[in-house]
């Protein structure tokens, strides 16, 4: 049965809001990317699966990681100095404060996110760590509080395949990206059509499964967008990130982990 938009959101929201203030940190929640509870060893390797160097996992901004991406954004972004990012689903802010390393004093990092709780959590760890070069805002990644052509790099981990508008998300993100801007992207693809107790289930939307979508349902998006250079990766360890998302099935078949890249166009003749 489908779900309206707001029932969805409200259950995404109600599930990570409770991982913030249980502050368990890895995923111990059922009901969010990752599913199962990890002893710390478990964390680091399945991190290093994600794409994450030593250095970023053994960081001071590991408090930030709970453990909810598919992989590293910022390991295909190809971040400079001086860059303005913006982080769609940005949680407690893992991925941006490993951006805002990368693009130095000069450049910035905005991260949005519709958990009152998590954007709480990352402005305490902007403080608690000094970090002056980014920005948290409560929003919606549908309906984003940025300035049109304002963002040279996109990034997002494992948040857009939870939005039950993709479309409006890239149209989004279309608008705010400069001429030329880039889209660098780690998040669930759909393989094929789920079976009916998995749809039915609207923990498993939260979980970061039933709302993926296709390749080819994706690229036909990022086309009509016109945006360009669009390439679509499958994660070498897609199997051992999600494969234990959701007991009593091979999840493997049905969703895998990927990097999405694409540009923005540099103007109407590109």
């Amino acid at each position: 049965m489908q779900k309206n938009e707001a029932e969805i959101k409200n259950n995404v929201k109600k599930n990570y809001t409770r991982i913030v203030k249980e502050d368990s940190g890895c995923c111990c929640s059922s009901s969010c990317c990752g599913g199962q509870q990890k002893e710390e060893s478990e964390v680091k390797d399945l991190a290093e699966k994600m794409d994450y160097t030593d250095e970023e996992i053994n960081s001071i901004f590991v408090e930030a990681n709970y453990g909810l991406g598919c992989g590293n954004p910022g390991a295909i972004a190809d971040l400079k100095k001086g860059e303005t990012v913006l982080d769609l689903g940005c949680g407690a802010g893992f991925d941006v404060f490993l951006a805002a390393r990368k693009v130095g004093g000069e450049g910035k990092v905005i991260g949005i996110d519709m958990t009152e709780a998590m954007i709480e959590k990352a402005e305490s760890n902007a403080a608690e760590n000094n970090i002056e070069n980014v920005e948290f805002i409560l929003g919606e990644i549908e309906n984003l509080p940025i300035e049109n052509s304002s963002v040279d790099v996109i990034i997002s981990n494992c948040v857009i395949n939870l939005s039950p508008n993709k479309e409006k998300v890239f149209s989004e993100a279309k608008r705010v990206l400069k001429p030329g801007g880039r889209l660098a992207i780690s998040d669930i693809l759909k393989e094929k059509e789920f079976p009916e107790e998995i749809k039915s289930n609207l923990d498993n939307y939260s979980s970061c499964v039933t709302g993926s979508i296709e390749k080819e349902k994706l690229i036909s998006i990022l086309e009509k967008l016109e945006f360009k250079n669009i390439e679509i990766k499958r994660k070498n360890h897609s199997d051992e990130i999600v494969g234990d998302w959701v007991s009593g099935i091979n999840i493997n078949n049905y969703i895998y982990s990927a990097y999405i890249r694409a540009e923005n166009k540099l103007n109407s003749k590109s």
